[in-house]
């Protein structure tokens, strides 16, 4: 039984310059209509695949908080009709320093909404002006106070390394205001190009000048030292919590179990298919008007793939990944499957065993893609 959902707000007010997510200016853009249709395609899902109850909601973007307050209230209320919603351990939205306001948050909090991830990046106003934020420090100290005030207490902030005229000690000066705001969890990952965005066109012309990979190996362990010390526990690669505020959300990706994706470009894996949603909003509201699911592809996940996933998903946690879960879900022993490559990536140092359980070690973390694409199409080869 599927017991997570995430749901994509694709309006934005600004393009950040890293952004690859589906995402459109809010400007003239058909927010009524999308907000009808995206109750129609959890109304249509859930018809096709029922669920009991719900654990953890996600609801990401895009900027939600771009949706006005009247607009907010709209998709909540579609939510709360539509989704099996009574046992929602964990229900996020995510949130923009410069785009909530008193009422927006206690709309949100009248709906059950009990995280909120903002997204702040840096706090170095060069920094945030290069990669095409519009908040600044403040904003961010208004946000958090105003979030504190509207009673929300499971507030994370998204920050990036590996930025472009990011120095380590600009990285450490983020980490100090972080911490200065006692937040409950950090997400803190490594930029990445991405196609159709800003800086890849930029990168193309030559006109991207990236921190040597020297520093941003050193911002990453900055990070994970300075993290422990101020009381965050690292449970993912890029993840960290003060006790008992992992994200539950997040966690259902890593462990490779199934969720609903509603939503203008959204991914979802139910009954063992993964599937895409069409990411225009002309495609989206003509898929939905026509009467079908608004899937732009399909993909039945096999066996192998599942193990696979299982595998590289896995090791992504700190718990990293037991034999004994393993063989439960798919009746076979990851030691016997991927016994070379577990002997290899060992004498390597990027993997450790405890027990049944394989971990990354922290050289490992730093070099992550490449122990995990040691578990790519191994079984067929073999």
């Amino acid at each position: 039984m599927i017991k997570a959902a995430y749901v994509h707000i694709p309006f934005c007010e600004h393009i950040c310059h890293y952004c690859d997510f589906n995402k459109v200016f809010l400007k003239n853009q058909p927010v009524d209509e999308y907000l009808d249709a995206l109750e129609e395609e959890m109304k249509r899902t859930l018809s096709e695949a029922p669920t009991d109850a719900l654990k953890t909601v996600f609801v990401g973007g895009g900027t939600p908080t771009a949706l006005s307050t009247r607009q907010l209230e709209r998709l909540l209320a579609g939510m709360e009709r539509t989704l099996p919603l009574i046992s929602l351990e964990e229900f996020t939205f995510e949130v923009n320093p410069d785009s909530v306001d008193p009422d927006k948050l206690a709309i949100l909090k009248e709906y059950g909404v009990n995280r909120l991830s903002m997204g702040v990046q840096a706090f170095q106003l060069e920094l945030l002006q290069e990669i095409g934020r519009t908040h600044d420090k403040n904003s961010v100290i208004d946000a958090l106070k105003l979030s504190r005030a509207a009673g929300f207490s499971n507030i994370s902030l998204d920050l990036m390394l590996g930025l472009p005229k990011q120095t380590p000690s600009m990285f450490y000066e983020t980490l100090k205001e972080a911490f200065s705001l006692e937040v409950e969890h950090l997400s803190s990952y490594s930029l990445k190009v991405e196609e159709k965005t800003v800086f890849f066109n930029r990168q193309r012309k030559g006109q991207l000048t990236l921190p040597p990979e020297e520093d941003e190996v050193t911002m990453y362990e900055m990070l994970l030292k300075e993290t422990e010390q101020h009381g965050y526990q690292q449970y993912e690669i890029s993840n960290f919590a003060k006790k008992g505020f992992e994200s539950k959300h997040n966690l259902v990706y890593w462990n490779n179990d199934e969720y609903y994706g509603f939503g203008a470009g959204a991914h979802g894996y139910v009954n063992g298919v993964r599937h895409v949603n069409h990411g225009p909003l002309a495609k989206y509201l003509a898929a939905i008007q026509s009467g079908s699911l608004p899937y732009l592809e399909e993909n039945r996940v096999s066996k192998v793939e599942k193990m696979e996933e299982q595998m590289f998903m896995g090791l992504r946690k700190r718990s990293g990944v037991s034999d004994k879960t393993f063989y439960k879900r798919f009746g076979v022993s990851f030691f016997d499957l991927y016994d070379e490559q577990l002997k290899d990536l060992t004498a390597k140092g990027l993997i450790e065993m405890k027990g049944d359980t394989v971990k990354l070690t922290k050289q490992g973390m730093l070099l992550g893609n490449e122990v995990f694409e040691q578990f790519i199409a191994v079984i067929e080869a073999s």
